[in-house]
């Protein structure tokens, strides 16, 4: 038996883009609490309501 035979065809695509998922969500709730230390009138600036961003 051959060692390609045993191989994976992707090793460690499943970690990826559990990885992918993981850092997606860290940086939608970053901007989250980012967004939510700002005050109405800043976020009128950018065309935002408090109730945008929750």
């Amino acid at each position: 038996m051959e060692f390609f035979e045993n191989r994976p065809r992707r090793p460690f695509s499943g970690f990826v883009l559990l990885w992918r998922s993981v850092r997606r969500w860290h940086l939608l709730a970053k901007t989250r609490r980012d967004l939510r230390r700002l005050s109405d009138e800043q976020l009128k600036d950018m065309g935002l309501r408090r109730s945008d961003i929750s």
